[in-house]
């Protein structure tokens, strides 16, 4: 039946691209997958019809550790990923629920205690610290990495590897911190469209600084800007502050850095930020600094507003823009015996994020958005939105800087005070809340970067 066929040859698929343990050959090349786009008359995936008994091999049965299940709730619809791990490789997952303030402690006893425990989500805490406590394994031996799929997620693949391994093998961006506004607040103070600069190469730290100051002037009510402001600036430069194509080192006194901190200084200076925070986009503030689901709820809250958004601005003479966000990745866990079957899920993800059937799926489902029980809408992307931020995500390379995954000293609120805030803190934010210097900052800052890196 065509159902059955959307992905037929999967299993070979994956049998040839994530590369078993025994394996001594690698295939010159790869299968045809079948999918729309390829074959019209393939029909996307659908859950009414569901190969029997997925996981009923053992050794495809990956144990999930996590505070939310991969399996849909009854009545729901299952992930694309999991329809394609279950239909065509036959595996399942099984949930272990884990507090996730103590993700780190639970999988540290689970590990050490020789408890089943296979698969947990990326976070910024995993690298490079977690595999540096031996929480992970590489999965190079497992998944062909040179395989076309992987092209577009090369660069930060490699960014992540540590000491040459691979153990963070990416499949897409999440959580793109942007610049939100509302269009009709640009007409009517006569400003620039951000979107159109950016799309003629002229968003840059300038044109942002004059916009938020034309709209500010001589009105106290009004700001800039307000969010996360400080970690968009800093990356908007494609300095990474610990690494750098996948080496660790300090970079802190690149001038680059230093040229996005006075930048910082600028907006405190001229009283462009707010530091109160908001739950979406706001009237009298230019620009909310956000991750991209505050767009989403921007919208169904202001409905009259036209609300847009664009990578931070790049800096005035510099060729091009840096997105800032998180990638999105699954990791194997250090004594796991499953690798095998974590290489395929992975590589079943990274299928449902560049099939163009099930990205249309996806697409369909941003632009319905959510309404809550009751019929209220909670949020939607339009589709002008939803295509903007495909082409970010798509054309902009991400920044990954492995400062946040060094501990607390180096990325930790601590009690909020600069004396307990971490690097990467007191760079995003202590000249725009704590009233510090730049100079201050690099002094204070340089030798605990060093001493932290000494550990890696």
């Amino acid at each position: 039946m065509k159902k059955n066929r959307i992905f037929a040859g999967c299993l070979c698929l994956i049998t040839a691209l994530c590369l078993p343990a025994c394996s001594k050959e690698i295939p010159q090349e790869n299968p045809i997958i079948e999918t729309q786009e390829n074959n019209p008359e393939i029909e996307p995936a659908s859950d009414q019809e569901i190969n029997p008994e997925p996981g009923s091999d053992p050794t495809k049965e990956i144990f999930w550790l996590s505070d939310y299940d991969l399996n849909p709730l009854p009545g729901q619809q299952r992930d694309p990923a999991l329809a394609i791990f279950e239909d065509q490789y036959h595996g399942k997952i099984t949930w272990l629920w884990c507090d996730p303030t103590k993700r780190t402690e639970t999988l540290t006893t689970l590990i050490q205690g020789g408890d089943a425990v296979d698969m947990v989500s990326f976070q910024t805490e995993d690298f490079p610290s977690g595999i540096r406590e031996d929480l992970f394994q590489p999965l190079d031996t497992y998944l062909n990495l040179t395989d076309s799929i992987w092209d577009s997620v090369r660069k930060p693949m490699e960014d992540y590897a540590y000491h040459g391994a691979h153990y963070v093998i990416p499949y897409t961006t999440k959580h793109n911190l942007l610049l939100i506004y509302d269009r009709n607040i640009c007409t009517e103070n006569a400003l620039a469209d951000p979107y159109e600069l950016y799309q003629s190469g002229e968003w840059t730290w300038d044109a942002f600084l004059d916009m938020m100051q034309e709209f500010t002037a001589g009105d106290s009510k009004r700001f800039g800007i307000t969010g996360n402001v400080g970690r968009g600036i800093l990356q908007s430069t494609g300095i990474q502050i610990a690494g750098n194509a996948g080496q660790l080192g300090n970079h802190i006194e690149d001038p680059e850095i230093a040229n996005a901190e006075n930048l910082l200084q600028e907006i405190a200076d001229a009283n462009l930020y707010d530091p109160a925070f908001y739950n979406s986009a706001t009237e009298n503030i230019l620009f909310y600094a956000m991750e991209d689901w505050a767009l989403d709820q921007s919208n169904a809250m202001h409905p009259d507003a036209d609300y847009m958004a664009v990578p931070f601005p790049k800096a005035s003479g510099a060729e091009s823009y840096y997105l800032t966000g998180n990638y999105e990745s699954k990791l194997l866990v250090k004594n796991s015996p499953k690798g095998e079957a974590v290489a395929a899920y992975l590589y079943c993800e990274r299928l449902a994020h560049t099939d163009p059937a099930y990205l249309n799926q996806a697409k369909e489902r941003s632009l319905t958005g959510q309404t809550s029980a009751a019929g209220q809408v909670l949020s939607y992307r339009t589709e002008e939105q939803y295509n903007a931020i495909l082409d970010y995500q798509t054309n902009l390379e991400c920044i990954i800087d492995p400062a946040y995954g060094m501990g607390s000293t180096i990325y930790g609120d601590g009690d909020y005070t600069y004396q307990t805030k971490g690097v990467m803190n007191r760079l995003e934010e202590s000249i725009l809340k704590d009233g510090k210097s730049w100079e201050e900052m690099l002094t204070d800052c340089n030798p605990l970067l060093d001493t932290a890196l000494e550990n890696y």
